[in-house]
């Protein structure tokens, strides 16, 4: 069916009024996103609807978790050492890793991923952290400097916000953005890419949208990441999380596998000269 504009504003200004939705801060482009993809193949408003409804819980609401933001800002600001090394901030931090199930799996071998990542990939002086969600907080285990440019992007903004209150309560920049990484992949250039976690929940999105994404980040190296396993701890989704990163894959890219206890790491080399000619 034919989307209007108007009726593009109304399915998405329904859904982010509804319960599950309204307290949580969605980006609206991720919604709009859906209605267009699902629009394709739906001829009635009311099917539209429930397709868009079911798309979006399938890759938003698992995730949302419960975290209480306002409770972590007032126990955040009640520390009084910030330093990257102060035990009460670490206790904070990993309090916070572990409200999600991808960085609270991360924290048995946090010191040794990011030692091996950066010994793989280089010191980064930028990043980007690509549907960040708290991984964030995981900053005082990556034993870089201050002055790091960290762009984080999510689409719930109650968690920008906190993740930029946090970056300027430790002394970095506060440069979490709510975006759609999708619809509009960010276009500053960066030493390294985070994508920790989430290249087979954009496949849901759509079919290949990996490969496309992937070329359009300007990241000399992309970090993607995928987990060994289900939820369940006992089947193996090692060989299907590898093909859908080589299928995905754009032409002529180096790749490099790290593994962990429960995540493989795929740190892609990107070759472009658009890239090298932006720094």
């Amino acid at each position: 069916m034919n989307v209007s504009t108007d009726l593009k504003n109304r399915l998405r200004k329904k859904i982010l009024a509804s319960k599950k939705y309204r307290e949580s801060g969605l980006n609206g482009n991720t919604i709009a996103d859906l209605i267009g993809q699902e629009a394709s193949r739906i001829s009635s408003e009311k099917e539209l609807l429930k397709a868009v409804r079911r798309k979006l819980h399938n890759i938003v609401a698992p995730y949302l978790g419960q975290p209480d933001y306002d409770s972590y800002t007032e126990r955040l600001n009640r520390i009084n050492d910030v330093s990257l090394t102060s035990p009460e901030l670490r206790e904070f931090c990993l309090d916070v890793l572990r409200e999600h199930a991808s960085t609270a799996e991360r924290i048995p071998f946090m010191d040794a991923f990011y030692r091996e990542l950066f010994r793989q990939a280089g010191h980064p002086a930028i990043i980007l952290d690509l549907a960040c969600g708290l991984h964030p907080l995981a900053f005082p285990w990556m034993e870089l400097p201050l002055t790091t440019r960290y762009h984080a992007y999510d689409i719930i903004q109650p968690r920008i916000d906190f993740i930029n209150h946090f970056f300027s309560k430790i002394g970095l920049a506060p440069l979490a953005e709510n975006k759609d990484i999708l619809v509009a992949p960010p276009q500053i250039q960066a030493d390294l890419g985070f994508f920790l976690k989430e290249a087979h929940r954009f496949e849901k999105r759509g079919s290949g949208c990996n490969r496309r994404f992937w070329q359009n980040i300007h990241v000399d190296t992309l970090a993607v990441s995928l987990p060994t396993n289900d939820l369940s701890g006992f089947h193996s989704l090692t060989e299907y999380h590898r093909r859908l990163v080589h299928e995905n894959l754009p032409d002529g890219q180096d790749i490099l596998e790290v593994e962990f206890t429960n995540e493989l790491v795929f740190l892609i080399k990107i070759k472009s000269e658009d890239h090298h000619a932006q720094k």
